[in-house]
């Protein structure tokens, strides 16, 4: 499914060069869960905006279901982010004057899908997520769990071929942080494919596969084998 064969990416600013990515080979298969971990600066951000085709590599090949992603042009390249990936971002990214339920419904507007189809579909969404008591409410009226809640809902929306999910519990406490991960466990259960960037130990273990990235290299790829299935109380 997701394909990732040498890639570089290199930053050009006032001749000075920074190599974000100095040559990442991996796959990740349908229905997978796969974390990838690193502290900052070691290229995981970088990594899952080429993931996302939110960029291009430098160098190397990328293919998102055996497409390559030099293949498209930008409105294609538009069309796949809203139709084969759902994104969960750290900071949410919701519209603060906008209900939840039309947050959840952005992207379908974009798909062309029509309105009564629209509510429809992400009522269900947000059944999903537990959120369908909150269809009128504004993000701003709601808690940090909850607003994540609503983007993984939108990030559903269109059933997409893998979700990315960047940082997801990073802004939110213990508790909140374990009510995504126990989503993401679920979401998994049902058959989506999830690549998940994190910085925590913790999080990284509800995974099935944990890729540990350095310096723009891999350090690690290796299975986990008892995967965190029920969040754990953490003081």
């Amino acid at each position: 499914m997701i394909e990732v064969k040498n890639v570089k990416k290199t930053y050009f600013n006032d001749e000075v060069e920074t190599h974000a990515l100095r040559g990442v080979s991996f796959d990740v298969k349908q229905g997978e869960f796969v974390a990838i971990m690193g502290p900052s600066g070691s290229g995981k951000s970088t990594l899952l905006h080429i993931l996302g085709f939110l960029d291009h590599p430098t160098k190397g090949k990328y293919r998102l279901d055996g497409k390559s992603i030099d293949q498209f042009d930008e409105p294609e390249l538009a069309w796949v982010r809203n139709q084969k990936i759902g994104f969960v971002f750290q900071m949410f990214n919701l519209l603060n004057r906008t209900t939840v339920i039309d947050n959840v419904k952005l992207p379908l507007a974009y798909a062309g899908i029509k309105n009564g189809e629209q509510d429809e579909l992400a009522k269900i969404a947000l059944e999903k997520v537990g959120l369908s008591h909150r269809l009128d409410h504004t993000p701003s009226q709601l808690s940090g769990g909850e607003q994540q809640r609503v983007a993984i809902a939108r990030a559903l929306i269109n059933e997409p071929s893998v979700i990315f999910a960047d940082e997801p519990t990073g802004n939110l406490d213990t508790k909140s942080g374990n009510q995504i991960m126990d989503i993401f466990s679920r979401l998994h259960d049902e058959g989506h494919t999830i690549v998940l960037i994190t910085h925590e130990p913790y999080i990284a273990r509800f995974a099935q596969r944990i890729i540990n990235i350095k310096d723009g290299l891999i350090a690690s790829n290796k299975t986990n084998h008892k995967p965190i299935k029920k969040p754990i109380s953490r003081r």
